[in-house]
Protein backbone atom coordinates (compact mmCIF):
# COMPACT_ATOMS: atom_id res chain seq x y z
CA UNK A 1 0.00 0.00 0.00
CA UNK A 2 2.26 3.59 -1.14
CA UNK A 3 0.38 6.39 0.71
CA UNK A 4 1.34 10.17 -0.17
CA UNK A 5 1.26 11.63 2.62
CA UNK A 6 0.75 15.54 2.28
CA UNK A 7 0.60 17.26 5.56
CA UNK A 8 0.69 20.74 4.41
CA UNK A 9 -0.28 23.86 6.00
CA UNK A 10 -0.96 25.23 10.00
CA UNK A 11 -1.86 22.67 12.29
CA UNK A 12 -1.52 19.79 9.32
CA UNK A 13 2.24 18.51 10.06
CA UNK A 14 0.86 18.33 13.85
CA UNK A 15 -2.03 16.37 13.14
CA UNK A 16 -0.57 14.21 10.29
CA UNK A 17 2.30 13.32 13.09
CA UNK A 18 -0.55 11.27 14.92
CA UNK A 19 -2.05 9.48 11.98
CA UNK A 20 1.53 7.92 11.13
CA UNK A 21 1.51 6.74 14.55
CA UNK A 22 -1.47 4.63 13.78
CA UNK A 23 0.04 3.40 10.02
CA UNK A 24 3.23 2.54 12.23
CA UNK A 25 1.37 0.16 14.42
CA UNK A 26 -0.43 -1.44 11.08
CA UNK A 27 2.94 -1.59 9.87
CA UNK A 28 4.47 -3.17 12.74
CA UNK A 29 1.34 -5.53 12.91
CA UNK A 30 2.19 -6.89 9.10
CA UNK A 31 0.72 -4.48 7.27
CA UNK A 32 2.78 -3.79 3.79
CA UNK A 33 2.50 0.31 4.07
CA UNK A 34 4.49 2.47 2.05
CA UNK A 35 4.69 5.64 2.59
CA UNK A 36 6.09 8.70 0.65
CA UNK A 37 5.83 12.66 2.05
CA UNK A 38 6.04 15.86 -0.26
CA UNK A 39 5.10 19.53 0.12
CA UNK A 40 1.81 21.17 -0.68
CA UNK A 41 -0.42 24.16 -0.30
CA UNK A 42 1.36 27.37 1.28
CA UNK A 43 4.78 25.01 2.40
CA UNK A 44 4.82 24.20 -1.41
CA UNK A 45 4.37 27.47 -2.21
CA UNK A 46 7.46 29.12 0.17
CA UNK A 47 10.01 26.14 -1.10
CA UNK A 48 9.16 25.90 -5.36
CA UNK A 49 6.52 28.94 -5.95
CA UNK A 50 3.30 27.09 -6.71
CA UNK A 51 0.72 25.08 -4.36
CA UNK A 52 1.24 22.09 -6.26
CA UNK A 53 4.03 21.32 -7.71
CA UNK A 54 4.88 18.77 -10.73
CA UNK A 55 6.46 16.16 -7.75
CA UNK A 56 3.57 16.21 -5.73
CA UNK A 57 1.46 16.24 -8.32
CA UNK A 58 3.25 12.76 -9.90
CA UNK A 59 3.51 11.54 -6.05
CA UNK A 60 -0.12 11.21 -5.82
CA UNK A 61 -0.55 10.30 -9.44
CA UNK A 62 1.51 6.86 -8.67
CA UNK A 63 0.16 6.03 -5.21
CA UNK A 64 -2.42 4.51 -4.12
CA UNK A 65 -3.82 6.65 -2.05
CA UNK A 66 -3.19 10.47 -0.52
CA UNK A 67 -3.40 10.94 2.95
CA UNK A 68 -3.95 14.75 3.29
CA UNK A 69 -3.50 17.32 6.12
CA UNK A 70 -4.83 21.16 5.38
CA UNK A 71 -3.63 23.99 3.25
CA UNK A 72 -3.89 27.93 3.51
CA UNK A 73 -3.40 30.84 5.96
CA UNK A 74 -3.41 34.49 5.73
CA UNK A 75 0.21 34.95 4.94
CA UNK A 76 -0.95 33.89 1.78
CA UNK A 77 -4.33 35.81 0.94
CA UNK A 78 -2.67 38.26 -1.22
CA UNK A 79 -1.46 36.13 -3.13
CA UNK A 80 -3.09 35.74 -7.00
CA UNK A 81 -5.75 32.59 -6.81
CA UNK A 82 -4.19 30.25 -8.66
CA UNK A 83 -1.20 30.76 -6.42
CA UNK A 84 -3.19 30.48 -2.95
CA UNK A 85 -2.60 27.45 -1.18
CA UNK A 86 -6.22 25.78 -1.76
CA UNK A 87 -5.77 25.76 -5.31
CA UNK A 88 -3.47 22.68 -4.65
CA UNK A 89 -6.93 20.80 -3.35
CA UNK A 90 -8.64 21.79 -6.42
CA UNK A 91 -5.56 21.04 -8.37
CA UNK A 92 -5.78 17.43 -6.80
CA UNK A 93 -8.89 16.64 -7.64
CA UNK A 94 -9.63 17.40 -11.10
CA UNK A 95 -6.36 15.90 -12.05
CA UNK A 96 -6.69 12.81 -10.02
CA UNK A 97 -10.59 13.04 -10.75
CA UNK A 98 -11.57 12.54 -7.29
CA UNK A 99 -15.29 13.75 -7.96
CA UNK A 100 -16.86 11.70 -5.01
CA UNK A 101 -16.30 13.15 -1.45
CA UNK A 102 -17.06 10.87 1.49
CA UNK A 103 -18.88 12.96 4.60
CA UNK A 104 -19.61 11.19 7.53
CA UNK A 105 -21.52 13.22 10.32
CA UNK A 106 -21.98 10.33 12.93
CA UNK A 107 -22.13 11.30 16.84
CA UNK A 108 -19.80 9.15 19.45
CA UNK A 109 -22.18 8.58 22.36
CA UNK A 110 -19.21 10.18 24.38
CA UNK A 111 -19.83 13.61 22.73
CA UNK A 112 -23.57 13.18 22.60
CA UNK A 113 -23.37 16.63 25.31
CA UNK A 114 -20.49 18.13 22.98
CA UNK A 115 -22.60 19.56 20.55
CA UNK A 116 -24.99 23.03 20.57
CA UNK A 117 -27.95 20.84 20.19
CA UNK A 118 -30.14 18.72 22.76
CA UNK A 119 -28.62 15.23 23.14
CA UNK A 120 -31.89 13.74 22.18
CA UNK A 121 -31.91 15.29 18.94
CA UNK A 122 -28.23 13.59 17.85
CA UNK A 123 -27.59 10.96 19.98
CA UNK A 124 -26.85 8.41 17.62
CA UNK A 125 -26.86 10.31 14.25
CA UNK A 126 -25.32 8.77 11.46
CA UNK A 127 -25.06 10.12 7.73
CA UNK A 128 -23.08 10.45 5.25
CA UNK A 129 -23.03 13.48 2.60
CA UNK A 130 -21.75 12.54 -0.85
CA UNK A 131 -20.24 15.79 -2.50
CA UNK A 132 -19.73 16.06 -6.17
CA UNK A 133 -16.13 17.22 -7.05
CA UNK A 134 -14.79 18.37 -9.65
CA UNK A 135 -18.40 20.61 -11.83
CA UNK A 136 -20.89 23.07 -10.62
CA UNK A 137 -19.93 26.94 -9.64
CA UNK A 138 -16.18 26.47 -7.96
CA UNK A 139 -15.34 25.24 -11.60
CA UNK A 140 -17.86 26.57 -14.56
CA UNK A 141 -16.74 28.91 -17.28
CA UNK A 142 -17.00 31.92 -18.09
CA UNK A 143 -15.67 32.79 -14.61
CA UNK A 144 -13.83 36.38 -13.10
CA UNK A 145 -14.31 39.96 -12.19
CA UNK A 146 -14.66 42.23 -14.87
CA UNK A 147 -15.23 46.23 -15.45
CA UNK A 148 -13.34 49.00 -13.17
CA UNK A 149 -13.21 50.56 -9.77
CA UNK A 150 -15.20 54.00 -9.55
CA UNK A 151 -13.21 57.33 -9.52
CA UNK A 152 -13.67 60.16 -7.14
CA UNK A 153 -15.64 58.08 -4.77
CA UNK A 154 -18.76 57.58 -7.81
CA UNK A 155 -19.87 53.78 -8.35
CA UNK A 156 -17.94 51.50 -10.21
CA UNK A 157 -18.95 48.69 -13.41
CA UNK A 158 -17.47 45.74 -11.69
CA UNK A 159 -19.09 42.47 -12.19
CA UNK A 160 -18.28 39.75 -10.52
CA UNK A 161 -18.88 36.44 -12.95
CA UNK A 162 -19.13 32.41 -11.72
CA UNK A 163 -20.77 30.07 -13.73
CA UNK A 164 -23.00 26.67 -12.39
CA UNK A 165 -21.92 24.25 -14.84
CA UNK A 166 -22.81 20.14 -14.93
CA UNK A 167 -22.42 17.89 -17.78
CA UNK A 168 -24.79 14.66 -17.79
CA UNK A 169 -21.96 12.40 -17.31
CA UNK A 170 -20.69 14.15 -14.11
CA UNK A 171 -24.27 14.31 -12.51
CA UNK A 172 -25.01 10.67 -13.65
CA UNK A 173 -21.62 9.24 -12.04
CA UNK A 174 -22.14 10.89 -8.63
CA UNK A 175 -26.05 9.76 -8.47
CA UNK A 176 -24.89 6.28 -8.55
CA UNK A 177 -22.07 6.68 -6.46
CA UNK A 178 -25.28 7.73 -3.75
CA UNK A 179 -27.31 5.05 -4.64
CA UNK A 180 -24.43 2.48 -3.80
CA UNK A 181 -23.57 3.91 -0.85
CA UNK A 182 -27.15 3.77 0.38
CA UNK A 183 -27.60 0.78 -0.81
CA UNK A 184 -24.79 -0.41 1.97
CA UNK A 185 -26.46 1.41 4.85
CA UNK A 186 -30.41 2.07 5.34
CA UNK A 187 -31.36 2.33 1.81
CA UNK A 188 -32.18 5.67 1.89
CA UNK A 189 -31.08 8.05 -0.68
CA UNK A 190 -32.13 12.20 -0.51
CA UNK A 191 -31.13 14.24 -3.47
CA UNK A 192 -30.47 17.59 -2.97
CA UNK A 193 -30.77 20.27 -5.49
CA UNK A 194 -32.47 23.87 -6.08
CA UNK A 195 -34.36 22.81 -9.28
CA UNK A 196 -37.43 25.63 -8.93
CA UNK A 197 -34.81 28.24 -9.86
CA UNK A 198 -31.70 26.92 -11.42
CA UNK A 199 -31.61 24.62 -14.46
CA UNK A 200 -29.02 22.72 -14.03
CA UNK A 201 -30.37 21.69 -10.87
CA UNK A 202 -33.35 20.90 -12.56
CA UNK A 203 -31.28 18.64 -14.89
CA UNK A 204 -29.50 17.05 -11.55
CA UNK A 205 -33.16 15.90 -10.50
CA UNK A 206 -34.36 14.96 -13.83
CA UNK A 207 -31.42 12.79 -14.16
CA UNK A 208 -31.65 11.46 -10.36
CA UNK A 209 -35.68 10.21 -11.27
CA UNK A 210 -34.66 8.57 -14.53
CA UNK A 211 -30.99 6.19 -12.84
CA UNK A 212 -33.52 5.22 -9.47
CA UNK A 213 -34.98 2.07 -10.97
CA UNK A 214 -31.84 0.85 -11.44
CA UNK A 215 -31.90 0.52 -7.50
CA UNK A 216 -35.19 -1.22 -6.50
CA UNK A 217 -34.16 -1.31 -3.07
CA UNK A 218 -33.07 1.69 -2.73
CA UNK A 219 -36.02 5.09 -1.47
CA UNK A 220 -35.07 8.27 -2.86
CA UNK A 221 -36.61 11.37 -2.27
CA UNK A 222 -35.84 15.04 -3.03
CA UNK A 223 -35.22 17.93 -1.10
CA UNK A 224 -33.95 22.10 -2.15
CA UNK A 225 -31.22 23.09 -0.31
CA UNK A 226 -32.40 25.68 1.76
CA UNK A 227 -35.22 23.09 2.96
CA UNK A 228 -32.44 20.56 3.68
CA UNK A 229 -30.03 23.02 5.83
CA UNK A 230 -32.80 23.77 7.91
CA UNK A 231 -33.93 20.23 8.12
CA UNK A 232 -30.43 19.22 9.62
CA UNK A 233 -31.02 21.37 11.85
CA UNK A 234 -34.93 20.50 13.06
CA UNK A 235 -33.96 16.80 12.64
CA UNK A 236 -31.07 15.37 10.84
CA UNK A 237 -31.43 11.83 12.19
CA UNK A 238 -34.64 11.45 8.99
CA UNK A 239 -31.43 11.17 6.63
CA UNK A 240 -29.31 8.48 5.36
CA UNK A 241 -27.32 9.39 2.74
CA UNK A 242 -27.95 12.72 1.29
CA UNK A 243 -26.11 13.50 -2.74
CA UNK A 244 -25.18 17.38 -3.56
CA UNK A 245 -23.59 19.12 -6.10
CA UNK A 246 -20.42 20.68 -5.41
CA UNK A 247 -21.19 24.12 -3.47
CA UNK A 248 -24.16 22.36 -2.02
CA UNK A 249 -22.55 19.18 -0.47
CA UNK A 250 -19.69 21.65 0.53
CA UNK A 251 -22.21 23.80 2.70
CA UNK A 252 -24.20 21.38 3.91
CA UNK A 253 -21.33 18.67 5.05
CA UNK A 254 -19.43 22.06 7.14
CA UNK A 255 -23.26 22.22 8.78
CA UNK A 256 -23.73 18.42 9.73
CA UNK A 257 -20.38 18.38 11.15
CA UNK A 258 -21.01 20.73 13.63
CA UNK A 259 -24.14 18.65 14.64
CA UNK A 260 -21.40 16.22 15.86
CA UNK A 261 -20.11 18.88 18.45
CA UNK A 262 -16.67 19.50 16.33
CA UNK A 263 -15.74 19.90 13.52
CA UNK A 264 -12.39 18.97 14.29
CA UNK A 265 -13.76 14.98 14.38
CA UNK A 266 -15.02 14.32 10.88
CA UNK A 267 -12.44 12.83 8.35
CA UNK A 268 -13.31 12.84 4.40
CA UNK A 269 -13.07 10.47 1.30
CA UNK A 270 -12.67 12.19 -2.04
CA UNK A 271 -12.85 9.09 -4.40
CA UNK A 272 -12.23 8.36 -8.10
CA UNK A 273 -13.72 5.81 -10.51
CA UNK A 274 -11.78 2.74 -9.32
CA UNK A 275 -11.84 3.26 -5.71
CA UNK A 276 -8.78 5.42 -5.52
CA UNK A 277 -8.82 7.68 -2.91
CA UNK A 278 -7.58 11.19 -1.11
CA UNK A 279 -8.21 11.35 2.54
CA UNK A 280 -8.84 14.24 4.64
CA UNK A 281 -10.01 16.50 8.02
CA UNK A 282 -12.79 18.36 6.40
CA UNK A 283 -11.48 21.33 8.78
CA UNK A 284 -9.26 23.94 7.87
CA UNK A 285 -5.45 24.61 8.86
CA UNK A 286 -6.42 26.21 11.55
CA UNK A 287 -3.20 29.06 11.77
CA UNK A 288 -4.50 30.66 14.94
CA UNK A 289 -3.72 27.84 16.90
CA UNK A 290 -0.75 25.92 14.86
CA UNK A 291 2.44 25.36 16.55
CA UNK A 292 0.12 25.08 19.90
CA UNK A 293 0.26 21.43 20.10
CA UNK A 294 -3.77 21.48 21.33
CA UNK A 295 -5.25 20.25 17.80
CA UNK A 296 -7.49 17.87 17.70
CA UNK A 297 -6.14 14.85 15.61
CA UNK A 298 -9.05 12.15 15.48
CA UNK A 299 -10.10 13.72 11.96
CA UNK A 300 -6.81 13.21 10.56
CA UNK A 301 -7.01 9.69 11.96
CA UNK A 302 -10.71 8.22 11.52
CA UNK A 303 -9.70 9.48 7.66
CA UNK A 304 -7.02 7.11 7.71
CA UNK A 305 -9.59 4.45 8.76
CA UNK A 306 -11.44 5.28 5.93
CA UNK A 307 -8.68 5.10 3.50
CA UNK A 308 -8.63 1.39 4.95
CA UNK A 309 -12.28 1.24 4.11
CA UNK A 310 -12.82 2.50 0.73
CA UNK A 311 -9.40 2.39 -1.39
CA UNK A 312 -7.66 -0.56 0.29
CA UNK A 313 -10.71 -3.32 1.18
CA UNK A 314 -9.71 -3.43 4.97
CA UNK A 315 -13.49 -2.74 6.92
CA UNK A 316 -11.68 -4.72 10.03
CA UNK A 317 -8.80 -2.64 9.91
CA UNK A 318 -10.55 0.82 9.92
CA UNK A 319 -12.92 -0.31 13.18
CA UNK A 320 -10.10 -1.26 14.69
CA UNK A 321 -8.87 2.34 13.90
CA UNK A 322 -12.50 3.63 14.96
CA UNK A 323 -12.84 1.29 18.18
CA UNK A 324 -9.24 2.60 19.32
CA UNK A 325 -10.83 6.38 19.15
CA UNK A 326 -13.77 5.10 20.69
CA UNK A 327 -11.70 3.82 23.97
CA UNK A 328 -9.71 7.20 23.79
CA UNK A 329 -12.68 9.37 24.09
CA UNK A 330 -14.11 7.08 26.75
CA UNK A 331 -11.28 7.02 28.83
CA UNK A 332 -12.23 11.18 29.10
CA UNK A 333 -9.47 12.12 26.81
CA UNK A 334 -10.64 15.76 25.23
CA UNK A 335 -8.68 18.05 23.45
CA UNK A 336 -9.88 21.95 23.99
CA UNK A 337 -12.44 21.76 20.88
CA UNK A 338 -14.63 18.74 22.69
CA UNK A 339 -14.14 19.73 26.06
CA UNK A 340 -15.98 21.38 28.40
CA UNK A 341 -15.15 24.06 30.37
CA UNK A 342 -14.50 22.35 33.61
CA UNK A 343 -12.28 19.71 31.83
CA UNK A 344 -8.63 19.49 30.83
CA UNK A 345 -7.76 19.67 27.68
CA UNK A 346 -4.94 17.03 26.48
CA UNK A 347 -2.66 18.11 23.96
CA UNK A 348 -2.37 16.53 19.67
CA UNK A 349 0.03 14.58 21.13
CA UNK A 350 -1.87 13.40 24.55
CA UNK A 351 -4.60 12.51 22.39
CA UNK A 352 -2.58 10.75 18.90
CA UNK A 353 -0.63 8.34 21.98
CA UNK A 354 -4.19 7.13 23.60
CA UNK A 355 -5.38 6.20 20.43
CA UNK A 356 -2.52 4.04 19.82
CA UNK A 357 -2.13 2.74 22.91
CA UNK A 358 -5.56 1.17 22.30
CA UNK A 359 -4.76 -0.27 19.17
Amino acid sequence: MKIAVLAGDGIGPEIMAEALKVLDVLRRDGLKIETESALVGGAAYDEYGHPLPAATLQLAQQSDAVLFGSVGGPKYDALPREHRPEKAILGLRKECDFFANLRPANVFPELADASTLKPEIIAGLDIMIIRELTGDIYFGEPRGITGHRGVNGELGNRVGINTMHYTEAQIRRIIHVGFKTARQRNKRLCSIDKMNVLEAMQLWRDIAIEIAPEYPDVELTHMLVDNAAMQLIRNPKQFDVMVAGNMFGDILSDEASMLTGSIGMLPSASLDAAGKGLYEPIHGSAPDIAGKGIANPLAQILSAAMMMRYTFNLPDVAARIETAVRKALASGLRTGDIAKANEAKASTQQMGDAVVSFL
